[in-house]
C-alpha cells in the first residue's frame, strides 16, 4: 500500500467532517498539529542529549587514555625532502589522540635535534 493521495485524503476529511463537524473539527486540527510539533520538538531534544552524551564519553576516554611514547617505526613514511611522515592510518580517529600524538612526536624531535618544535628543519620559524 503506498502514500495517500489527494482523493484518499479528500475522503478522509469529509468522513472526520462527518464525525466530528465543523465545529470540532479546526479544534482537533489544532491539538493535532500541537501535539505532531511537541513530539518533534522531543524527540530532537532527546537526540541532541544523546549526542552530547556521547561527545562527552569520547572526552573523558580521549583524556583518560594514556598518550603514545614514540610513533612506531613502521608508521612513519618517507618524503622526498628527507623529512618524515606520520601516517594517521593505524591510529585511533579522535582529535585529541592525534595532538597528543604530534605533541610526542614533536617532543621526541626536540630531544634527538636540539631544535625547539616551532622552527623548521633550517632554523626559520613558522608562522
Amino acid at each position: 500500500m503506498g502514500p495517500l493521495g489527494f482523493p484518499e485524503m479528500l475522503v478522509i476529511f469529509v468522513i472526520a467532517l462527518l464525525v466530528f463537524g465543523p465545529r470540532k473539527l479546526p479544534e482537533l486540527g489544532r491539538s493535532l498539529g500541537k501535539g505532531i510539533s511537541e513530539f518533534k520538538r522531543a524527540s530532537n531534544e532527546l537526540k541532541s542529549t544523546l549526542e552530547d552524551e556521547v561527545r562527552n564519553e569520547e572526552r573523558r576516554a580521549a583524556i583518560t587514555s594514556p598518550a603514545p611514547v614514540a610513533p612506531a617505526a613502521d608508521s612513519m613514511a618517507s618524503t622526498s625532502a628527507g623529512e618524515t611522515e606520520t601516517d594517521y592510518s593505524s591510529l585511533p580517529s579522535t582529535a585529541p589522540e592525534r595532538l597528543r600524538h604530534e605533541a610526542a612526536e614533536a617532543q621526541a624531535g626536540e630531544a634527538e635535534s636540539g631544535q625547539h618544535p616551532d622552527t623548521v628543519a633550517r632554523g626559520q620559524h613558522t608562522a
